[in-house]
């Protein structure tokens, strides 16, 4: 099989990973609930770990000492979300009633289909380069996407999507993998992409610490705080292994 063959293959791999999400179909709404915020806390921690310890490495090390252009662009795609959000919330609330829901979860949504977008550009070019380099990079991208996919489920559900809605939004999401590796395939020597990687990051930066850590962070009780700190924790220590499992 070609480069094209495992381009096309990864990125299904990839729109399968996103139904991790169903696992919460089989567990009841107490236990879900129980678990929901400590999943959230992990969803945090692998958007801020992925932004530190992939995005912006990576990135850095693609705009060759450009690092005020690299910056410039990481507050770019916080400063996005940043007006993002203040937009949705105005569309969503402009009425100032009481019942009106956060944005959390299209902020998930965008950034998670920027995520998988880039995602599938890197996979992509990795098969390009070599079809041994390519696998390694999906297996760890992969790796990657399974918690994250799982946390941002949760969050979905907890921003007051349905189950069914959450679970077909995350898969259109993971379609973008797919979308993103084509595009890599026809037009990668042309495409010049790197400002993605610091633009992901600030998105996966402010959606983190803006919106997911306050959420775990409302919980009064210390057991409940402890619970959600060491799976944020967790979620950093993930990236951090991924990492160095690319050193």
């Amino acid at each position: 099989m070609g480069a094209l063959g495992w381009i096309v293959t990864s990125g299904l791999i990839m729109c399968g990973i996103a139904m991790v999400g169903s696992l919460v179909f089989f567990v009841t709404e107490t236990t879900f609930r129980r678990l929901l915020m400590p999943v959230v806390a992990l969803s945090a921690g692998t958007l801020i770990g992925g932004a530190f310890l992939h995005l912006v490495p990576e990135g850095l090390e693609e705009f060759k000492g450009e690092t005020d252009i690299f910056f410039i662009w990481l507050l770019a795609g916080f400063l996005t979300f940043f007006a993002l959000e203040q937009i949705i919330h105005w569309h969503h609330c402009r009425q100032a009633d009481a019942s009106c829901k956060a944005p959390l979860g299209y902020l998930i949504l965008i950034g998670d289909t920027l995520h998988n977008f880039i995602g599938g550009l890197a996979v992509a070019g990795a098969f390009l380069i070599d079809i041994r380099l390519g696998m390694t990079t999906l297996l760890a991208a992969a790796a990657h996407e399974i918690p994250q996919e799982l946390g941002d489920f949760a969050v979905l559900l907890h921003a007051g999507w349905s189950r069914k809605a959450a679970l077909l939004l995350n898969m259109l999401s993971g379609l973008t993998f797919l979308v993103g590796g084509l595009i890599a395939y026809g037009a990668s020597k042309t495409l010049d992409i790197t400002f993605l990687l610091p633009f992901a990051a600030g998105n996966f930066i402010y959606i983190g610490a803006s919106d997911l850590i306050p959420e775990v962070n409302k919980h009064k009780h210390l057991a409940e705080n402890i619970k959600n700190f060491l799976a944020f924790a967790i979620g950093l220590a993930l990236m951090l292994l991924l990492r160095a499992g690319h050193a």
